[in-house]
């Protein structure tokens, strides 16, 4: 999943959650963790694989659920108040993250694909990892699977102009 799908996905559930459990959209704070989260497995993974080789993989330890279900419970036990709305924030962003990256090799059945949810268990995937990212968005394709992130990213910019915008008064003062 590309960088605004991942950010759509992960208001689009995020919002919806806040709704059901608050009856309110979610906060400017909360908004930029989840924004963070919804980036962060990539952010983590790509330069440090990419890049620096330090890492074996694109999708290898921020994209591991051995490594991350164990930090968000920590910090979410040691976490209250505002706090606590950043961590689960920034948990339901990178949990949203990895779910969008198993959605396709799962409808198409390539489930050694999700292998990287269990890294350092599992070996990751060899795929191409030289690629420069503007290599790589230079590379898109216009397949059903691409125009339908956009089409998540119309509908989630839609709810978020619904909800007020959320997030971005904490960048104009208000």
């Amino acid at each position: 999943m590309w960088p605004w799908g991942h950010l759509a996905a992960g208001y689009l559930l995020y919002t919806a959650f806040e709704r059901v459990l608050t009856d309110h959209p979610p906060g400017d704070l909360a908004t930029i963790w989840l924004v963070v989260g919804t980036q962060l497995p990539d952010l983590i993974d790509k330069p440090l694989a990419w890049t620096l080789q330090v890492l074996p993989s694109g999708r290898s330890f921020g994209h591991s659920l051995l490594i991350l279900v164990p930090l968000l419970l920590v910090a979410a036990y040691r976490s209250s108040g505002r706090y606590r709305t950043a961590i689960v924030a920034l948990g339901t962003g990178h949990v949203t993250h990895l779910l969008g990256d198993v959605v396709y090799p799962l409808t198409v059945g390539q489930i050694h694909h999700v292998g990287f949810l269990g890294w350092p268990l599992i070996p990751p995937i060899d795929y191409p990892t030289t690629q420069s990212f503007l290599a790589h968005l230079m590379g898109i394709d216009l397949t059903p699977w691409f125009t339908g992130q956009l089409a998540l990213v119309v509908v989630a910019i839609v709810v978020w102009t619904v909800d007020g915008n959320p997030g971005l008064r904490v960048f104009d003062g208000r």
